[in-house]
């Protein structure tokens, strides 16, 4: 299987400066924000949304060097992110991001939430200096998307009912959200038409609803190793995702065992049995592979280039995690 590093290789030379530029940009006076700071961005990350945002930018640049602002853009789009997952990791006490020992349980809580905090006003103090008021508006409605998927997931926890139009929302807001607007934000710093900074934010949108589903896929079929963290911890947590909802449909007693919490011996590996018997799982990667399907249609009107095939290839590599 193709790697996600291996799709970068047009903007390869950019990531590098990239990782060099994101320790100094969080230079904090204080020396335990800066340790939590260079503990996060020294994780082997694959700096997927910084990654597409600027293939994004030599896509739409074909004759012309990508600009700092496009540069900055992706700056600010990996502290957002990383901002969040800071914040994700404390509401849901995870010991483990990415193979290595989360902010929290290196730093505590207090120094957690402050160094999401501090990211988050960060990359707004650098979004403000791109002087592009529309670029400022998506993202920061993005910091908003972000804080209500949040709310979203803890308001639904164990929660049967909730409908597939409802998981997505909250999948726009979390994962999608972050890369439908910073792809457009990159066409916009490029001086696109109106038509194609549609398409980017359509390309984002579905790329980012297609990996989260399969990051949802695999939080059943991936092992510990592979996650980065425990299999099945969505499902535990009552954070019910496609395969569950889809499974719902097959399997009746599920719902009993998520109402109850798992509160019984038995019932998580039970309602996990359940779900591998339904099609929840086939289901699922079904709708993963629609919304990279709708991905890769949004890019039509881009010129051919080398950057382009990456983000083509891309949408195909996200559908490729699942099996």
């Amino acid at each position: 299987m193709t790697s996600a590093i291996s799709l970068f290789s047009p903007v390869e030379a950019d990531l590098q400066v990239l990782a060099e530029n994101l320790k100094k940009l969080v230079s904090a006076k204080h020396p335990i924000l800066y340790a939590a700071a260079e503990h996060l961005f020294g994780a082997a990350g694959k700096r997927v949304r910084p990654a597409i945002v600027l293939l994004i930018s030599r896509a739409t640049m074909p004759d012309r060097d990508i600009t700092p602002r496009h540069r900055r853009l992706a700056e600010i789009t990996e502290m957002i992110h990383t901002a969040s997952l800071v914040h994700d990791d404390v509401v849901d006490d995870a010991e483990i991001r990415r193979g290595i020992a989360t902010v929290h349980s290196c730093f505590g809580n207090r120094v957690a939430v402050l160094a999401g905090d501090f990211l988050f006003a960060q990359s707004s103090w650098y979004l403000a200096n791109l002087d592009n008021l529309e670029v400022v508006k998506l993202l920061s409605e993005v910091i908003m998307d972000l804080a209500e998927g949040e709310i979203q997931q803890g308001l639904n926890r164990f929660d049967s009912s909730l409908s597939l139009q409802a998981y997505l929302q909250k999948s726009y807001y979390k994962t999608a959200s972050l890369i439908a607007n910073s792809c457009k934000a990159a066409g916009i710093l490029s001086e696109v038409s109106a038509e194609l900074a549609a398409d980017l934010y359509g390309y984002g949108r579905h790329l980012g609803l297609a990996f989260q589903v399969v990051d949802d896929i695999l939080d059943f079929t991936g092992s510990t190793e592979e996650l980065g963290k425990p299999a099945g911890s969505d499902l535990k947590g009552g954070n019910l995702t496609a395969p569950v909802l889809y499974a719902l449909e097959e399997k009746p007693y599920l719902e009993v065992l998520i109402e109850r919490e798992f509160s019984q011996e038995g019932d998580l590996e039970q309602a996990l049995a359940l779900i591998e018997e339904s099609k929840g799982i086939e289901r699922a990667r079904e709708l993963a592979a629609n919304h990279a399907r709708q991905a890769v249609a949004h890019l039509q009107s881009l010129p051919p280039s080398e950057s382009r095939q990456a983000l083509i290839d891309l949408a195909d590599y996200v559908v490729s995690r699942m099996y």
